[in-house]
Formats: C-alpha cells, sequence, structure tokens
C-alpha cells in the first residue's frame, strides 16, 4: 500500500502508519546476544553501523507481523526474535544477514518465524 494514497483518502498519519508500516533509517546493530540487541519498532528497516557479530530484535511475533532489514553495517549482523520462545525458520534462534543485503521476516504464528535473504 502507498501511504500517500491511503492519507488521501482521510485516514489519519497515525492510521496510515498503522496499516502501512513505517520505517527507520541509521540504525546501529547492538549487542551480542538477544538480550542486548537493538530492539526494532518499524516494518522497514536500514541499518547502517554496528560492530560484527551485534545484532537487532525483531518486533513482538504475532501472526502476520512482518519485518525487513536492510543491513548496509559492513558487518554481518545478527537477527532475533522477539521472545526467546519464538523461532526463526521453525529452528534458529537466530539468522544471519550479511553486509548489503536485505531480509525479509513473516510471522506464521506466534511463535515461529519466515526467514529469507533477497537475492
Amino acid at each position: 500500500m502507498i501511504p500517500s494514497r491511503i492519507m488521501a483518502m482521510g485516514n489519519s498519519a497515525g492510521s496510515t502508519s498503522a496499516i502501512c508500516g513505517g520505517g527507520t533509517s541509521g540504525l546501529t546493530a547492538l549487542g551480542s546476544t538477544a538480550a542486548d540487541a537493538l530492539q526494532l519498532s518499524t516494518s522497514m528497516n536500514r541499518i547502517s553501523g554496528g560492530a560484527g557479530s551485534s545484532g537487532v530484535k525483531l518486533p513482538p511475533t504475532e501472526m502476520g507481523m512482518e519485518c525487513w532489514i536492510r543491513n548496509d553495517s559492513g558487518q554481518t549482523i545478527l537477527v532475533y526474535p522477539y521472545s526467546v520462545a519464538s523461532t526463526i525458520n521453525a529452528a534458529a534462534a537466530s539468522f544471519s544477514v550479511a553486509t548489503a543485503k536485505t531480509a525479509v521476516f513473516k510471522a506464521d504464528s506466534g511463535t515461529t518465524i519466515m526467514g529469507g535473504l533477497l537475492a
């Protein structure tokens, strides 16, 4: 959906963001575990800084949650689920995203997230 079209139909900026999702750029991956990783709060995210093996944590896992992450940090980063009870691709506690890559995550339940890299 295109936010300008949603707002042109009379919806507020807050409603439009809830419908279309928001975006954040200039983020820095943090920490080395899920406990101290940067908590993401928008559906579109550009990581531009961070040390090797630092990480980000996905928004809360609920069916339909979708999150895009572009890694331009110059380092490989780790992506963690919001909760330790959730997994990425049915088994993993984290997902690795190399620099200059984009990853997409979609929750298909309250505890399972599908994740993949774009070519």
